[in-house]
């Protein structure tokens, strides 16, 4: 008999949602396991939140006693990063008698040196401490070792990597088959100033490789590369370079772009094994270059994932020409993708990981 369980959303992220995306797999990859994951939303955001958490009220009167995993991140439970609106979720669940789960898609507070900052900082990560010490479970996606804010008592939480949003029947097995001209894959570009920064990182990394190497094909798609077009073409456009550039498009079009390029260019900050974008380079079975930071650490760098210092486009331009020009190490980069992908990133083993650690906490 399949158990029922809830994955419960706040505010849905625009232009696309990747934590709903997410849940969308794991729901799918959950059912050989004979768990039914039902996606829900506490709509706070257009009914306000007396209103949202009068309506949660009524409903956890089928979720008595049922597994309710709440999506955490800062921005899903208040429109300025103050996410004290989290916690009323947590005790409405606990007032119902539901179990209650966290996977914290932000594993970390908020970041910055404004006195605002300061304080988003404070308030999420007094937050993130309250909801774990109140749940039963704990899912982080990156390792516990690398989070400081968490208290003490630990064995409740687990380490779940998560996976590409990309369909099932993707083949990370099969053997890359390059176009005529080396190309380079970049998987969405931040906005604001932090997507200023990538996109400069971006034109010169690829400068540099393309002086070893006659001709190039850079593919930028997905969330805000399209607004990132006209400087890409400044940048590249006294080079031989065939410049694509998309933005959102449907999951089997990332497949596809993903498994016709040679390399992952990733600079959406430091990877970390709860960087989607990232992921889906290595589901795709393909060598990733990409800055390390304090998230950086195992299984992530299983993968085929060669790592510079962050901030240092140097050294990113000389890591993708190496990768672009020598086969072999690119072959086996791409060897070390596709064995990671099966063994920690896939959504089977993810469902696994999840259906073991419900089924093995006890009832508080």
């Amino acid at each position: 008999m399949s158990e029922h369980c809830v994955a419960l959303l706040g505010r849905p992220d625009q232009p696309t949602d990747a934590v709903e995306e997410y849940c969308r797999y794991l729901s799918e990859a959950l059912r050989p396991h004979n768990f039914v994951l039902e996606v829900a939303r506490v709509n706070w955001a257009e009914r306000g939140w007396p209103t949202a958490l009068s309506e949660l009220r009524q409903s956890p009167r089928g979720w008595r006693g049922h597994w309710v995993l709440l999506q955490y991140t800062a921005l899903a439970w208040s429109r300025r990063g103050f996410p004290l609106g989290f916690l009323r979720v947590v005790h409405a669940l606990r007032h119902a008698g539901a179990r209650i789960g966290v996977v914290y898609h932000d594993a970390r507070p908020h970041i910055g040196t404004r006195l605002i900052d300061l304080m988003r900082r404070t308030v999420q990560r007094n937050t993130m401490r309250r909801a774990f010490l109140a749940s039963e479970l704990i899912v982080l996606t990156v390792p516990l070792e690398n989070l400081a804010w968490l208290p003490a008592d630990k064995h409740r939480a687990v380490f779940i990597p998560v996976g590409a949003n990309l369909p099932s029947d993707n083949d990370s097995t099969k053997p890359h088959e390059s176009g005529t001209a080396p190309t380079i894959a970049v998987f969405g570009i931040t906005g604001g100033e932090a997507g200023r920064q990538e996109t400069e990182a971006i034109i010169e990394a690829v400068r540099l490789a393309s002086k070893t190497t006659a001709k190039l094909r850079l593919q930028a798609f997905g969330r805000g590369a399209d607004l990132r077009e006209n400087r890409l073409r400044e940048g590249l456009q006294d080079l031989p370079i065939q410049l694509e550039v998309s933005g959102i498009i449907s999951p089997v079009e990332i497949t596809g772009k993903l498994s016709s390029s040679d390399v992952l260019l990733f600079v959406r900050g430091a990877i970390s094994t709860r960087r989607g974008s990232a992921i889906a380079g290595i589901a795709c079975g393909l060598p990733v270059v990409a800055y390390a930071g304090s998230e950086t650490a195992a299984p992530i760098t299983e993968a085929g994932v060669v790592l510079v210092s962050e901030g240092r486009t140097g050294e990113l331009g000389e890591a993708l020409t190496r990768v672009l020009s020598d086969q072999p190490y690119r072959k086996a980069l791409a060897e070390k993708s596709r064995a990671a992908y099966e063994s920690y990133f896939s959504w089977p083993t993810i469902a696994a990981r999840y259906a073991e650690a419900l089924r093995a906490m006890p009832r508080s």
